[in-house]
């Protein structure tokens, strides 16, 4: 099988401008254009297809809502009678409803 020869002395046209160049110092673009080192330009990240970032859809350890009792504590010290003991008071506030449209 042949070889090819090296072109240490072959000229080449750029692609993009026309401009001569020697065909040993040209580049290859991404684009599959032949170009002069001057005029070689990187793929830019931004032609790369966006990769796919999916959200999660599930909790890993789900647990039921349930209904928290709303205790609310209501303490006042009392001094009353001949031993000075304090007294706490305990209430439960009625009920709340939250809606929303």
């Amino acid at each position: 099988m042949g070889r090819f020869a090296t072109g240490k002395f072959a000229y080449g046209i750029s692609d993009r401008s026309g401009q001569r160049y020697k065909l040993n110092e040209m580049k290859r673009e991404w684009n599959g254009l032949l170009v002069g080192r001057d005029e070689y330009e990187p793929k830019q990240p931004q032609l790369e297809p966006r990769r796919k970032v999916v959200d999660p859809q599930a909790l890993q350890n789900p647990r039921p809502d349930r209904v928290e009792p709303l205790d609310v504590f209501v303490a006042t010290i009392l001094v009353e009678g001949p031993d000075f003991r304090p007294t706490v008071g305990y209430a439960v506030v009625g009920t709340v409803t939250v809606t929303t449209s």
